[in-house]
């Protein structure tokens, strides 16, 4: 709960001090305080100030989320480096058999074998 702290025994003081009897000082400076927090509690219902966004916590949330997206960057290239192994074997593999395929046709046509 959001409260504004207000001095109310100075103002009643300053009050007597402008001339105003010190029961109706008192009961002005009662009246003003009590005005000041309903309009307070007013503003928390409309705004919802409870839930209110400081520049702290966008702080925190854009760090928060600059974090994540560098485990994913990470993530990503080791995904990345073994799809590239994968890609590799497969390419080293399939050259090897088209390899050993086309010297067979070729031993085969010759009539070597």
């Amino acid at each position: 709960m959001t409260t504004l702290a207000i001095d109310t025994y100075a103002l009643v003081a300053q009050l007597k001090e402008a001339g105003i009897p010190e029961p109706q000082a008192a009961a002005q400076v009662a009246t003003i305080t009590k005005a000041i927090d309903t309009a307070l509690e007013q503003a928390r219902h409309e705004y919802d100030l409870d839930k209110l966004v400081t520049n702290k916590d966008l702080d925190s949330r854009i760090k928060e989320t600059e974090l994540k997206i560098e485990l994913v960057r990470s993530e990503l290239k080791r995904d990345l480096a073994e799809t590239k192994a994968d890609l590799v074997r497969w390419v080293v593999g399939v050259g090897i058999l088209q390899s050993v395929l086309v010297a067979g046709l070729v031993l085969k046509l010759a009539g070597t074998v």
